[in-house]
């Protein structure tokens, strides 16, 4: 029988601080943990079952003595909390280096140069909550035609624009040209496209984000799967993380929306391999601060997982990870350096415990060797620890 794998990232689902959180700022965050004790416990039936509170300590979930899945955790080891490193490093692909950001704004050079290249006036040029600059500056980006450009703690270079002000094609054109000019010693990881519709005081952004990343350096999963001609699909934005290469993916605007494309998806591939991006956690209530919303998300999440599950074949692996924290406990509303759960599921997988995993490209390693591919260049398989001879 042929077989299938998936990798779905919870984005900004992380189960604790990092050993090297401090140094990214982020002593203290705990993005699961936290909101369980914001919220007096979490009762999630689905996820414990798998073992999730196996994974971490997390007020109301218990450590059942037989998971339905192996448990485990996971370290990032790629210098960076952003969604491409975490994307990257699971695919097995780790950054010595980080990518640049920029607290103070943009060099003038550069946002001159993307001025006159497009036609429009800037306006912004710091680190900002999207949603914040967007209800500061929007009337006026509505009067004058000229772009919100703004960033954040990670290396991005984000261009938000009124739909009726702005046609989404113009922006697109925009950010192509932004990511023309974000090279050499100012190549962000992302030029980010961020439409919005409204008026003063209910501005509402779009679904229309569209997402510019630098190629990957070397070679990932994907690059390894496709050498050996296996199937590879996405849903979400996975697409974009790896500058479209050897990967197609249909983009989602909600979790739920995820989960209805994962089903659908694992419900008519024959074979291969199936990255997902499951995107609220991160973009709607992470960045947002919004305990009660990541609360909702993680009991939306717990219900469907027994589709998603019932969606398995004899054959399949499925894992369960994250990319990054994204406490929205805590007053910043960037990513947090955290370790991530992995839950690797199937029907032939022997529920057992993966221990601290020294590396999310662990995760990659081991989807790499129970498709057949070659090697990652980093990472540990623990697929002997999930499977019986």
């Amino acid at each position: 029988m042929a077989r299938r794998a998936a990798i779905i990232v919870l984005d900004g689902l992380g189960i604790g601080e990092a050993p090297d959180a401090a140094a990214y700022g982020d002593a203290g965050s705990d993005t699961l943990g936290n909101v369980a004790r914001a919220v007096g416990g979490l009762t999630l039936p689905n996820l414990e079952s798998l073992g999730l509170g196996c994974c971490a300590s997390i007020q109301g979930m218990v450590r059942v003595p037989a998971p339905r899945a192996a448990w485990g955790s996971a370290v990032p080891r790629s210098a960076g909390k952003d969604s491409i490193t975490g994307h990257w490093e699971l695919c097995g692909l780790r950054l010595e280096r980080p990518f640049p950001v920029y607290p103070n704004g943009f060099p003038a050079g550069l946002l001159a140069e993307f001025s006159r290249r497009t036609g429009r006036g800037v306006l912004g040029n710091r680190p900002a909550s999207g949603t914040a600059i967007i209800a500061e500056l929007g009337e006026r980006h509505r009067a004058t035609g000229a772009w919100i450009v703004y960033t954040s703690a990670d290396s991005v270079f984000q261009v938000a624009a009124h739909e009726e002000t702005v046609p989404l094609e113009e922006l697109y054109a925009a950010c192509a040209i932004a990511r023309e000019l974000c090279t050499g010693g100012d190549a962000v990881a992302r030029v980010i496209a961020r439409p919005f519709v409204g008026s003063p005081g209910s501005w509402r952004r779009t679904a229309g984000r569209r997402d510019l990343s630098l190629p990957p350096p070397g070679e990932t999963l994907l690059d390894r799967l496709a050498a050996r001609g296996i199937l590879r699909r996405g849903v979400g934005k996975v697409d974009d993380l790896f500058a479209g290469r050897n990967i197609t993916s249909r983009h989602t605007a909600t979790n739920a929306e995820a989960y209805r494309d994962i089903i659908a998806v694992l419900g008519g591939m024959e074979r291969g391999f199936l990255l997902a991006n499951v995107i609220e956690f991160d973009q709607s209530w992470g960045h947002r601060n919004d305990v009660p919303g990541f609360h909702r998300g993680l009991v939306e999440l717990d219900q469907a997982v027994p589709a998603i599950l019932g969606a398995m074949r004899d054959e399949d692996l499925i894992i369960f990870t994250a990319d990054h924290g994204n406490d929205p406990t805590t007053p910043s509303t960037d990513h947090s350096r955290e370790v991530v759960p992995v839950l690797a599921c199937g029907p032939r997988v022997r529920p057992a415990g993966l221990g601290v995993r020294e590396t999310f490209a662990d995760v990659g390693q081991t989807v790499a060797d129970y498709l057949g591919a070659d090697p990652l260049a980093v990472g540990r398989s623990f697929g002997e620890l999930l499977f019986n001879g």
